[in-house]
């Protein structure tokens, strides 16, 4: 009998929100569902981030993770994006809230040193890494690829925080 722990990885955006679910159990990894919400600029901050809300409520429920591991703000010029990407995070944090999720917040540099190896991996090489790590997921979005990676850091950076999701 072993402990089974859901893990949900997000990389966070406010046009393209990656998401990624992954199974722990002891050293075993296993991929179970990933994708990408995406809002439309044209619809205006408030229904894109009500938009965010509402779909990733819906992975929530679908998956039911019993912790979120979301990427940390990677602020680099532009603070008007800076801005947005903290409104996305915003509703990532509190969607998880509200399902009562254990949250985890991770550096992308944290992330790319538990999936690749050095902290400063180029996205090609967090893609390829997800894929050896969870081969049966076939991730082609950056983004979803982004948030298997978080959700793998989870797992082997926090054991000790982990929640049972069941036992098999």
């Amino acid at each position: 009998m072993s402990l089974t722990i859901r893990i949900l990885g997000l990389d966070p955006g406010l046009a393209h929100m990656g998401w990624g679910i992954i199974d722990v159990s002891g050293s075993r990894l296993a991929h179970v569902a990933h994708g990408v919400i995406a809002t439309k600029a044209a619809s205006g901050l408030g229904v894109r981030l009500m938009e965010l809300h509402r779909e990733l409520s819906v992975v929530i429920a679908t998956h039911a993770p019993a912790a979120i591991a979301v990427e940390q703000a990677f602020v680099a010029r532009d603070p008007q994006a800076a801005l947005k990407l903290g409104h996305a995070r915003a509703v990532a944090l509190l969607a998880a809230a509200q399902a009562g999720l254990e949250i985890a917040e991770y550096a992308p540099n944290h992330i790319k040193k538990c999936v690749v190896g050095a902290g400063h991996a180029g996205k090609e090489q967090v893609q390829f890494m997800v894929r050896r790590l969870l081969p049966a997921c076939g991730v082609t979005q950056a983004d979803a690829a982004d948030a298997l990676a978080a959700a793998i850091a989870h797992a082997h950076s926090a054991p000790q925080r982990r929640v049972v999701v069941s036992t098999w």
